[in-house]
C-alpha cells in the first residue's frame, strides 16, 4: 500500500484484537445511553407528564438530542486522535524500535503517514461507527442528513489535524511526556486561538472575512457546533464559497484542515531523520565509543601521550588509576533513591521548561479571560447557576490535572520501555519508596500545573467574588482532585504492560469523568427540576461504573476498587446537582471523601501488593 508497511501490518493485525470491535460498540453504547437519558430529562415538559406524542415534540427532541452528542463526539475523537498517536510514537521512541524502522528501507512519508494511519485506525472506525446512530435519529424528525455529514466530515478532519499534531510532536519531543504535554498545550491553544479570533481579537473582519465566520472556520468546536445547527442551510454546490450556509462552513473548514495535515506532517517528514536518534542520544553514543576505545588502550599499556582517543585527558587516565573516586562534585543521594531522582535529576528531559513556559502563557491567559468575566459580572448561557468565570477557570483545571496525569503514568511507562524498571525491581529499593517516590515526583515536577489553579482561586477570594468559605472548599477540592489524578497515573502505569494501554486506560478514565459530568450538567440544565432525574441517569450511572471498574481494576480487582467503580457515578451524580442546587458544603464534602478513597483504595494495593500490581506475579498467595 502507499502509506508503507507500518499501516499495513496495523491494518492486518488490529482486527485480531478485542479492543479494535469493543470499542466502537462502547462509544455506541454510551451515545445510545446518552440518548435515553437525553430522552427521559428533555422530553418531559413538566415533572410527569410525556411530550414526545406529537411529530412536532419528537422533531424538537431530535434536534436538541442530536445539539448534545455530536459536539460530544467531535470532542472524544479530536482528544483521542492526539493523545493515542502521541503516545503511540513515544512508545516507538521509548523502545528504540523507532531507531530501528529508520534504519530501514521505507522512506519517511510512509514511517510517518504509516504510523499516523496506523494510530487513528481505531479512531476512525469509532466515528465511523457513530453514523448509523445518528442516521437513525433521523427517524425522530428534527435531523437532516446535511447535518449529519456535516458533522462527521468535521470530526474526521478534526481527528486528522489532532493526530498529526500528536505524531509530529511525539517524534520532535524526547520523552513521552514532553509530548503528551505538548500536544495538550497545542489543542488548547487551538481552540483558544479560534475564541480569540470569534471575540474580535484580530479585528472584526480577519482576511476579508467576518471574525464569527473565520472562528467557525478554524476552531472544531465551534464548527461542530455550528455544523449541528439546524437552522443553517443545507449544503448547496450550486453556491459560491462566499455564501452563508453549509458549504461555506464544511468546505472552509475541511481546507484549513487539510492545509494544517499537509503542512504538518511535511515538517514531520522532512526532519524525522534530524530529530532522530535525538542529538543527546548520538552524543551519548558518541561519547560512550570514545571512552570504550580510550578504555582499551590504556588498559593495554597504552601510555599517556600516545593515546589517541577523544577526550583522553590525564583526569581520565587518573580516573581509570583511581577508579573508586567519582569525578566531579559529589551528590549525595537521599534515603529514597526514587524520589531524587525524580526531584534532582532530568528525568523528563533536558527541555521540560519550555512545557512549563508554555502552560504558565495559557495559565495567564485563562487568568485574563476569569478577570474579563469578573469585570461583567454576566453568567453563562446555560443557567444563572453557572458563573460566567467557570468557561476560562474549568479548561485550566481540567488541562492541569491531565498534564499531571501523564506525568504519573508516563514516570513508569517510560522505565518500562526502557527496561530499567526490571532493574529497579531486582535491587534493594522498597515498595514504598518505589510508590512514594514516583508519586511525589510527579506531583513535585507538576507544581506549576497545581499552583496556577490554586491561586487563581485565591484571587477570587480577594476580589470578592466567592466567600473566604467557598474558596476553601474549592481549594480542598482541587487538591483531592489533583492527588486523584496523580495517583490515577501511578496505579495505570503499574498495572498495564504496555506503555499505550497505560496511557489511554489513565487520560482515558480521568477524561471520561470530567466529559461526562459536563455532559450531566448540560442535560441537567435542560430542565429545572431535580426530583425527576435521578431514574433517568440510572443507566448512565451503571454503565459508567462498570467502565470505570473495567479501567481501574480489570487486571488486578478488590473489593476496594469495585466499591470505588459503584460508588463514584453515583457520588458524582450527587455532587453535580448539590452544586446546581447552591448546596458547596455537602458537594465538597462528598467529593472529598469519594475522590479521597479512590486515591488510597489505589495507593494501599500499589504498596501492600506491590509484586501484583507491577507484574513480577499473579498469585496473590505468593506475594
Amino acid at each position: 500500500m502507499f502509506v508503507g508497511p507500518v499501516f499495513t501490518r496495523e491494518a492486518t493485525t488490529a482486527p485480531r484484537r478485542v479492543r479494535f470491535h469493543a470499542l466502537p460498540a462502547i462509544g455506541v453504547g454510551l451515545l445510545l445511553c446518552l440518548l435515553w437519558s437525553a430522552w427521559q430529562i428533555l422530553g418531559d415538559e413538566q415533572p410527569g407528564e410525556r411530550s414526545l406524542d406529537t411529530p412536532e415534540a419528537a422533531a424538537r427532541f431530535g434536534s436538541e438530542a442530536f445539539v448534545l452528542l455530536a459536539p460530544l463526539l467531535m470532542v472524544v475523537a479530536t482528544l483521542f486522535a492526539a493523545l493515542v498517536t502521541a503516545a503511540s510514537v513515544a512508545q516507538e521512541k521509548d523502545r528504540k524500535t523507532l531507531v530501528l524502522l529508520l534504519l530501514t528501507r521505507m522512506t519517511n512519508s510512509e514511517l510517518v503517514v504509516g504510523r499516523l494511519l496506523a494510530s487513528l485506525l481505531e479512531i476512525v472506525l469509532a466515528v465511523a461507527a457513530a453514523a448509523p446512530f445518528f442516521c437513525l435519529m433521523m427517524l425522530f424528525g428534527g435531523i437532516t442528513l446535511n447535518q449529519v455529514l456535516r458533522v462527521l466530515a468535521i470530526t474526521l478532519a478534526s481527528a486528522m489535524v489532532a493526530g498529526s499534531i500528536g505524531s509530529t510532536l511525539a517524534l520532535w519531543r524526547e520523552t513521552t511526556f514532553q509530548a503528551l504535554a505538548a500536544t495538550t498545550l497545542s489543542l488548547l491553544a487551538w481552540l483558544g486561538f479560534g475564541e480569540a479570533v470569534a471575540s474580535g481579537w484580530l479585528g472584526d473582519v480577519v482576511l476579508g472575512q467576518p471574525a464569527e465566520v473565520v472562528a467557525n472556520i478554524v476552531s472544531p468546536w465551534r464548527a461542530v457546533v455550528e455544523a449541528s445547527n439546524p437552522q443553517l442551510p443545507p449544503m448547496s454546490f450550486a453556491d459560491d464559497i462566499s455564501s452563508t450556509g453549509g458549504k461555506q462552513l464544511v468546505v472552509g473548514f475541511l481546507g484549513f484542515a487539510g492545509v494544517a495535515i499537509v503542512v504538518i506532517n511535511a515538517v514531520s517528514i522532512a526532519l524525522v531523520r534530524v530529530w532522530n536518534p535525538s542529538r543527546a542520544a548520538r552524543e551519548t553514543g558518541a561519547k560512550d565509543e570514545a571512552h570504550s576505545v580510550f578504555i582499551s588502550e590504556v588498559a593495554a599499556g597504552v601510555d599517556n601521550k600516545t593515546v589517541s582517543s577523544p577526550g583522553a585527558t590525564s583526569s581520565e587516565v587518573q580516573l581509570l588509576r583511581s577508579i573508586h573516586r567519582a569525578p566531579g562534585k559529589l551528590r549525595h543521594v537521599w534515603d529514597n533513591p526514587v524520589l531524587w531522582r525524580e526531584v534532582c535529576t532530568r528525568s523528563y528531559g533536558k527541555k521540560i521548561y519550555v512545557i512549563r513556559l508554555a502552560y504558565l502563557a495559557i495559565a495567564v491567559m485563562c487568568g485574563v479571560a476569569v478577570y474579563a468575566a469578573l469585570g461583567e459580572g454576566s453568567t453563562t448561557a446555560l443557567s444563572a447557576r453557572v458563573p460566567a468565570a467557570t468557561g476560562p477557570f474549568v479548561p485550566l483545571v481540567i488541562v492541569s490535572l491531565v498534564l499531571l496525569n501523564a506525568l504519573a503514568v508516563t514516570s513508569l511507562t517510560t522505565e518500562r520501555d526502557g527496561r530499567s524498571l526490571d532493574l529497579l525491581l531486582v535491587t534493594d529499593i522498597s515498595p514504598k519508596e518505589m510508590v512514594y517516590g514516583k508519586l511525589l515526583g510527579a506531583i513535585y515536577n507538576a507544581k506549576e500545573m497545581i499552583a496556577a489553579p490554586l491561586i487563581l482561586a485565591v484571587v477570587l477570594v480577594w476580589t470578592g467574588y466567592c466567600s473566604v468559605e467557598q474558596g476553601v472548599m474549592l481549594i480542598v477540592t482541587l487538591l483531592t482532585f489533583f492527588a486523584f489524578a496523580a495517583m490515577l497515573g501511578i496505579h495505570a502505569g503499574m498495572n498495564y504492560g504496555n506503555s499505550r494501554q497505560s496511557i489511554a486506560s489513565s487520560i482515558g478514565t480521568l477524561l471520561f469523568l470530567f466529559i461526562g459530568i459536563a455532559v450531566c450538567m448540560r442535560m441537567m440544565l435542560a430542565l429545572g427540576s431535580f426530583d425527576y432525574q435521578l431514574g433517568p441517569f440510572l443507566g448512565f450511572i451503571i454503565g459508567g461504573g462498570v467502565l470505570l471498574w473495567v479501567a481501574l481494576g480489570g487486571r488486578n480487582p478488590s473489593r476496594a476498587i469495585s466499591l470505588v467503580a459503584g460508588v463514584t457515578p453515583i457520588a458524582t451524580f450527587y455532587v453535580i446537582t448539590s452544586f446546581l442546587k447552591g448546596n458547596y458544603g455537602p458537594a465538597t464534602l462528598v467529593t472529598l471523601v469519594t475522590y479521597g478513597f479512590a486515591t488510597a483504595a489505589m495507593l494501599i494495593p500499589a504498596i501492600a501488593e506491590f509484586d501484583v500490581a507491577t507484574g513480577r506475579t499473579s498469585d496473590r498467595a505468593d506475594s
